[in-house]
């Protein structure tokens, strides 16, 4: 089935979808683990199980998909559908960035910068929010904004964090649309921090 088709199902009979989806996650599709754990996860077009929605996840982070692997550190991490297992989290976390996936680089990065499930490591956390960045997520782009303001694991370098937060703000990532209107508001650009500010809250709004 094409995505288009998906999508169309998804749309029209949810449950239609599952039912397909379950079957080709059966036939070992790798693509179809993923989106039929999802469906799980959310309950959507099928009785939702976190428990199951793991089990998929987790069969298709072990065949190397990045984004999977991801999800399955965020079950860990938060105790979906298992117990809450910080440790396990980062290693999986870990697994999904070393593929190249941003948002397994992203949540590594912040169990990195906390502690939590590994050991503190500010600077290998900024190399990860860098590394995420630089391919495009939003969401770091702010951290590392943060990273060089508050020097966290790097060098303080206040315009480079301008730049990142203003990277940050215009990917349309609602906290870096505001971590750029503090900047402003420091630097006496009122009017150019309450557009930001705007921004933020309507972008918030809407996520």
């Amino acid at each position: 089935m094409s995505e288009a088709a998906l999508a169309e199902l998804l749309r029209g009979n949810p449950a239609a979808a599952a039912a397909q989806l379950h079957r080709a996650a059966r036939d070992g599709d790798i693509e179809a683990q993923v989106l039929f754990a999802q469906m799980l996860s959310e309950g959507r077009g099928i009785a939702r199980d976190a428990a199951e929605g793991l089990y998929w996840y987790t069969l298709a982070a072990n065949l190397g998909h990045a984004a999977a692997a991801n999800m399955v550190g965020r079950c860990h991490e938060l105790g979906h559908g298992t117990a809450v297992d910080e440790a396990l989290a980062a290693a999986w976390y870990r697994r999904s960035a070393e593929r190249g996936s941003v948002w397994g680089m992203y949540n590594h990065a912040n169990l990195l910068a906390t502690g939590r499930g590994t050991r503190q490591d500010l600077v290998a956390a900024f190399a990860l929010y860098r590394r995420a960045a630089e391919a495009g997520h939003a969401k770091s782009m702010n951290l590392v904004g943060r990273c060089y303001e508050e020097g966290l694991g790097v060098d303080a370098d206040s315009e480079a964090a301008y730049r990142w937060y203003r990277k940050s703000a215009e990917a349309g990532d609602f906290r870096g649309q505001r971590s750029l209107a503090a900047v402003l508001v420091e630097a006496g650009r009122i009017d150019e921090a309450g557009y930001w500010l705007r921004r933020a809250e309507a972008a918030k709004a809407s996520a």
